[in-house]
């Protein structure tokens, strides 16, 4: 295993950094398929979320992998390598492992515990596997990554620490107050309809707002947003949809507005809030969930006016959760890590098993052919009886050092053991990479239909 990772998130990088360097989906596509054209990349997957940007790749060699990686990221995101190298982070082997685990549970996001970063991930996984990219190795460690994140949910109390960044961002907003309460019978306009608009149409709704109003350059996704928060046995708020052109208006009449939408500029500029705000009485409450910013900062500085962006959360989340729970959480992550490594060291040497035991089968299967030639007069069940017992010895002259050696193989530094027993038995290589490569298809077959 020879993982790579590198990245930048909001832990590492300012917000004006990562709004220049986020990554549409088309861009991601064509960065995933330009690292697999990269000589030490073997497979390739991204996380792009609206506070992280992580390129993850199988390599042959760290420091080229670290510089072609990086270049790619800079190249497609748009921001020059040398202003953007400072921010980047890499981890290699287990601490990768180590660092999407930990990305997994929650530990390393804006809101320590919140659960969104799970869906994520699988959408990650989703576009390796759509676009081939991701193969065993990077399948494997990403399933086993929505595995950890979903134990370390269920088994403490990380959830507490905040579910999300809608909720954690409607507490900003409420200031203190109670958010169901601060909610209550307000006017919301939600702009955008994707996965986090729609987070945040839910949680509005179970809030207590009397109307919802949906805006989606996509009318139709705007209005099936609008039409399941309009379902009978719901939360009662009124919901409905309307164009992009239509949001200079409806902004007159919202009390609280959500922005998520992947628009490479402003929303809403300054002069649109402004606009919105003459003659009101009421304050006007913006949360800006987009990465780049959908609402122009300008908005801090106009009276009447709370914006709640990514930066300002960032500044918000700096105090911890309980730290029983972290704690707890990065035990878990410890041991799965270690699992994990154990696990792709066992399997790495699993080829090289099946190779040997494939020359024995072929030593035995010459040796009795042989055999039949120099005893023409053996009957079928005397050919039978010493072909078995010769199977019998072979096996149990294999058994105890392939066991032995798949158990010293999951061991850190256990690498090694395949190339002892290639070179002792004189394995021939393409042998062994057949068996590699028969693995990964299947591999690839099976985890097509896991996400």
């Amino acid at each position: 295993m020879s993982l790579l990772v590198v990245g930048l998130s909001h832990r590492s990088a300012p917000v004006s950094i990562l709004e220049r360097a986020a990554l549409a989906s088309d861009t991601q596509a064509k960065l995933l398929q330009d690292t697999l054209a990269a000589e030490p990349a073997a497979e390739g997957t991204v996380l792009a979320t609206c506070n992280r940007i992580e390129l993850y790749a199988d390599v042959d060699k760290f420091h080229a992998g670290v510089a072609e990686l990086s270049t790619l990221l800079a190249q497609h995101s748009g921001v020059g390598l040398d202003e953007l190298t400072p921010y980047l982070y890499v981890h290699y082997e287990d601490r990768a492992v180590h660092h999407l685990f930990s990305v997994a549970c929650g530990l390393d996001s804006m809101v320590v515990g919140e659960g969104q970063i799970l869906g994520q991930i699988k959408d990650a996984l989703a576009l390796g596997q759509e676009l081939h990219t991701a193969g065993r190795l990077l399948n494997d460690l990403f399933q086993q990554a929505l595995r950890v994140g979903k134990r370390a949910h269920s088994e403490t109390g990380i959830d507490r620490a905040g579910q999300s960044l809608v909720t954690f961002g409607l507490e900003q907003l409420a200031d203190g107050s109670d958010v169901d309460t601060w909610a209550k019978g307000k006017k919301a306009l939600v702009i955008g309809a994707g996965s986090m608009s729609s987070l945040a149409a839910a949680t509005l709704a179970r809030s207590g707002v009397s109307e919802i109003v949906v805006a989606n350059r996509t009318l139709a996704r705007a209005e099936r947003l609008a039409q399941i928060l309009n379902e009978p046995g719901g939360t009662g708020v009124a919901a409905h949809a309307v164009e992009m052109v239509a949001v200079g208006d409806e902004l007159t009449r919202a009390d609280v507005v959500v922005s998520c939408t992947g628009a490479t500029g402003l929303v809403l500029t300054g002069d649109d809030i402004e606009t919105a705000v003459q003659g009101r009485r009421t304050p006007l409450a913006l949360l800006d969930l987009a990465m780049p910013r959908d609402i122009d900062a300008a908005a801090h500085r106009i009276p009447g006016v709370r914006l709640v962006d990514i930066e300002s959360l960032a500044e918000a989340s700096a105090d911890a959760p309980m730290a029983a729970d972290v704690d707890q959480v990065r035990g878990i992550v410890s041991d799965e890590v270690a699992a994990f490594g154990a696990a792709q060291r066992a399997a790495h040497i699993t080829p090289t098993v099946v190779a040997l035991r494939t020359m024995a089968a072929d030593v035995v299967a010459g040796e009795v052919a042989r055999l039949e030639g120099r005893l023409p007069g053996l009957d079928d069940k005397q050919r039978a009886e010493i072909t078995q017992t010769v199977r019998r010895v072979v096996d149990k002259l294999l058994h105890a050092p392939t066991v032995r050696v798949k158990q010293l193989a999951s061991e850190p530094g256990g690498a090694g053991y395949a190339d002892a027993l290639r070179t002792l038995f004189d394995l021939d290589p393409e042998t062994v990479a057949s068996v590699s490569r028969a693995d990964l298809n299947d591999a690839d077959v099976k985890n097509r239909g896991r996400v």
